[in-house]
């Protein structure tokens, strides 16, 4: 359980009731004491008790009233009384007000264990079911913020069965997704989680300044108008997701939206907009910079700044270019031009659908033309097109310039090996060639522009050999042939196949097939 409160004027008898608790094996994180009922009713006014042991007889408030009193709070204890023997009667008219056990004085160590595993086990059930209670409920609120039309009816209908859940008044804030914020956390704040690829909560009205000042005082949160009931709730979501944009592309900590974006201007997530062939999604582009006063904030309901600045490659073919400089030594203009274009969109320059646009359709560009490479980063890659997901666009800016580097990387490395093979493939060329002249390793990875040590480590690993013996299989394959299919003398045939030893070449015969040329020769049908 979570908070216990202990009722009793006399302290001896509290505090010993705090350490049989404590000892009990029954985990309490929060244990609070009072002396009257009067304290004690403050207490349950302010915030959410678990389980309270009140004593029956005590100055300003007794117990009785006490267990009156907290039955018109949202969320009464389950409340254990604590009675001498001469108070039973009044303990016995206390469980008929709601008190669940009751315990003698003194209080028995066991008694009061088995009493606080009973409720504890009763609170974990409770809460079980309530989350999946909650569960259903939120499931039911989200529908309705995505759903774009429902009708009367069910709306009515979701309003009796979960309107209980929404506060009298409210707000919807959107946020990158955060670790801090869940339900039960916050009894003021019903959280949603993700929506769209950004975090999503319905706050009370009057909690909202606590909220964004402690658990989102790091975010970026688009927060709506003041609204209530089921039957506003998507309004609300899309003034928040539109002042979510905002807050994103300006780095605000907070920005609210009195107008809701038009809803057909976008799909809200970042996703690339266009869908079909290369030629289809041309057709399909806009031109969003042509008229870009027209677009400017068309999903956001801002102003469009007077002055506009220089657009960003805004078609397919463009954006193309600006993509194929990542696999080359230009990767860096891509990286100035998507970052120059993200400092505009900060400044105003460029609305959250223009950067949507550009981004969605710069992210497809990449994963058509290096998809190969980046087999292992579709993960970095999914989070990328969830461009909300991250909390500002300076932390989505140092994203993109880090996966810039990545496919960088991936691809000047897969266009160094493909270079190294052709040179590779060069190199066994020029050896099958020229192996009957005076070659060795220095020649050939010289002819092919290697490093000495770079060459060996590559040649043998795309041959399976070291180069001495690849050469030398070579030369002695060319040795057999012709002395099998010429009478050229043993001599002759040793300077063709690249020694200008005799006795040397016919050493590295015998050694390679265990007989000597002439003997080779003999046993080929030759005299």
């Amino acid at each position: 359980m979570r908070t216990l409160l202990i009722v009793e004027d006399e302290k001896l008898i509290r505090q010993g009731i705090r350490v049989m608790i404590q000892r009990s094996g029954v985990p309490v994180e929060n244990i609070i004491e009072c002396s009257n009922g009067q304290m004690a009713l403050e207490v349950l006014k302010n915030q959410v008790v678990d389980v309270m042991l009140t004593d029956i007889r005590m100055p300003k408030m007794d117990g009785i009233e006490l267990v009156k009193e907290m039955q018109k709070l949202p969320y009464p204890p389950l409340t254990v009384a604590i009675s001498g023997y001469d108070d039973f009667s009044y303990a016995v008219e206390m469980m008929r007000g709601g008190v669940r056990e009751y315990l003698l004085k003194p209080v028995d160590r066991d008694s009061l264990r088995e009493i606080l595993e009973k409720l504890d086990r009763e609170l974990a059930d409770s809460r079980k079911e309530e989350e999946r209670r909650l569960l259903l409920a939120c499931n039911q609120l989200r529908q309705v913020m995505e759903s774009a039309w429902i009708s009367p009816s069910e709306l009515q209908l979701m309003e009796e069965q979960i309107g209980h859940r929404l506060f009298p008044s409210y707000e919807v804030c959107c946020f990158a997704k955060m670790g801090g914020i869940e339900n039960g956390s916050n009894t003021a704040c019903l959280f949603l989680g993700e929506m769209s690829g950004s975090s999503v909560c319905i706050v009370d009205r009057e909690s909202s300044p606590y909220l964004l000042k402690n658990e989102l005082h790091d975010a970026c949160v688009g927060v709506s108008c003041v609204h209530s009931g089921i039957a506003e709730l998507r309004e609300a979501y899309l003034e928040a997701v539109g002042a979510r944009k905002i807050a994103f592309c300006r780095c605000l900590h907070e920005y609210r939206q009195d107008v809701p974006p038009a809803e057909t201007v976008s799909d809200g997530v970042g996703q690339p907009l266009f869908a079909g062939t290369m030629a289809e999604k041309a057709a399909q582009m806009p031109a969003v910079i042509t008229d870009i006063t027209e677009h400017l904030s068309e999903a956001a309901g801002e102003k469009a700044p007077a002055a506009m600045e220089e657009a960003p490659p805004c078609c397919f073919e463009e954006i193309e270019k600006l993509v194929q400089l990542l696999g080359t030594d230009r990767y860096k203009d891509c990286r100035c031009q998507t970052d120059l274009f993200l400092r505009k969109v900060k400044r105003g320059a460029f609305s959250p659908l223009q950067m949507e646009q550009y981004l969605g359709t710069l992210l497809e560009q990449i994963r058509t033309i290096y998809g190969g490479a980046l087999q292992d980063q579709s993960e970095e890659m999914t989070s990328l097109q969830k461009i909300y997901g991250f909390q500002n666009i300076e932390v989505y800016a140092d994203a993109i310039d880090t996966f810039f580097d990545c496919i960088h990387s991936r691809t000047d490395g897969r266009s160094e090996e493909h270079r190294n093979q052709q040179k590779l493939l060069q190199a066994v060329r020029y050896i099958q060639e020229n192996f009957s002249k005076d070659l060795n390793m220095a020649v050939v990875s010289n002819y092919v522009s290697m490093n000495y040590s770079v060459f060996s480590q590559e040649f043998k690993q795309y041959t399976g050999k070291n180069f001495v013996p690849f050469l030398k299989e070579l030369r002695m394959e060319e040795a057999k042939r012709l002395l099998v299919e010429t009478d050229l003398r043993v001599i002759e045939i040793s300077q063709k196949v690249g020694y200008e030893n005799d006795k040397h070449f016919m050493k590295t015969f015998k050694a390679t097939y265990g007989v000597s040329p002439s003997e080779f020769r003999k046993n080929m049908g030759f005299t």
